[in-house]
């Protein structure tokens, strides 16, 4: 059974027999995958906002991995928490859950600089680890009057991509193109990766026939590099992500609308995660040269001012840094835990997993001087454990 066939059972619109399909899967195995216990990943996102994985397949590809460990972060959503929870007592590995939110630093003095986030200034992505699972309900429902501002804004960002692009035959329509993609209705959300997608295919529909690196070029007036020419003229079975990545990094700049009162304070979410004994990290980006991901640009962030936003998270009682170490060099992240040490702030690792052309396994991690962030995830599944 391929890849395409698996996510086609664990991706069942109906959470029990995507369950009961990994049940199967589980049973039907002729030999469980070699375990890697030298690596793990917190930092997984499900299709609860944007992925081509469910919380059961994101187990499943963990595991196929070799992880004996992973951990759940969606974007304004701890909606798949249970399942992923339950996919993982199945699977037999352990797992975490969080969620990923933006805030705000006015009132921090980092207001004006570009923090973790490449779209806006003043606004920082936060990992919310480690929510108890008799706290997700509670967490789902502070969030969601954000959730439904993000709705809002992302409604008129629709409406300044066909303002911006609709001479070249692109039309989006929230109801119809986008709402459909996503899992708005189970508590999921809907992020700028959703209008890139509903973008991306009317691309290819308008494209059939042409140079696709040629097209974005000529007629969007974005740029290509060689490596991305390469990807989008193989024509593989991941196109469309490969493709979004491109429309992401050029794209989201000319149709931004600014987010306002969607994101809470950082002394909100401090205290809501006091409230439901969560853990609050704050995502280290630092500055980009060439993305690994290809959707960011090179683009300067918290290096130059690292040591303020270290006194500023430490007096919010922000308790974490997070950071992947394959996307950063070496003297950021000497450079960072030496700041952690003299913070006092804990340390936690996960690879953002939100495309099927992606790893699930950090090479990094089995270097010697990373099995503290192996033993750190352990820690947030002990933490969460209940049986």
């Amino acid at each position: 059974m391929d890849k395409q066939q698996t996510l086609a059972l664990l991706n069942h619109p109906d959470v029990e027999t995507r369950l009961a399909n990994l049940a199967r899967l589980l049973a039907e195995e002729a030999a469980p995958p070699t375990p890697r216990p030298q690596f793990a990943n917190n930092h997984i996102h499900t299709f609860y906002s944007f992925s081509p994985y469910s919380p059961a397949a994101a187990v499943w590809f963990a595991r196929e991995a070799g992880l004996q460990t992973a951990g759940i972060m969606d974007h304004d959503s701890i909606a798949g928490g249970m399942e992923f929870r339950r996919a993982g007592k199945l699977a037999g590995i352990g797992v975490t859950c969080g969620m990923e939110l933006r805030v705000s630093f006015q009132g921090t003095g980092l207001e004006t600089r570009k923090l973790n986030n490449p779209d806006q200034a003043g606004i920082a992505y936060m990992a919310v680890h480690s929510i108890p699972p008799e706290r997700h309900g509670a967490f789902q429902q502070a969030i969601e009057p954000y959730r439904q501002a993000r709705n809002r804004r992302n409604r008129q960002m629709v409406d300044n991509i066909n303002r911006l692009y609709g001479h070249l035959g692109i039309q989006v329509d929230f109801d119809r193109d986008v709402l459909p993609i996503s899992h708005w209705a189970e508590g999921g959300s809907i992020t700028e990766r959703h209008l890139m997608w509903a973008v991306a295919q009317q691309l290819l529909t308008l494209s059939q026939g042409q140079d696709l690196a040629a097209f974005l070029e000529e007629r969007l007036n974005i740029p290509v590099s060689p490596k991305q020419r390469a990807q989008l003229a193989e024509k593989g079975p991941y196109l469309s992500y490969d493709l979004l990545g491109i429309l992401k990094s050029h794209m989201i700049a000319p149709i931004y609308v600014p987010a306002t009162d969607e994101c809470m304070s950082l002394s909100q979410l401090v205290a809501l995660c006091k409230k439901n004994d969560a853990l609050l990290c704050y995502p280290y980006l630092g500055d980009v040269v060439e993305s690994v991901t290809g959707d960011k640009k090179a683009e300067q962030f918290e290096d130059s001012y690292l040591d303020s936003l270290f006194q500023v998270l430490e007096q919010a009682g922000v308790g974490y840094i997070t950071y992947m170490p394959s996307r950063n060099t070496d003297q950021q992240i000497q450079r960072l835990r030496a700041l952690c040490l003299r913070h006092g702030m804990g340390e936690i690792s996960g690879e953002d997993v939100n495309s099927p052309s992606q790893s699930f396994i950090c090479q990094k991690l089995a270097e010697p001087g990373f099995s503290h962030l192996v033993d750190a995830a352990w820690a947030l599944v002990r933490r969460e454990a209940r049986d």
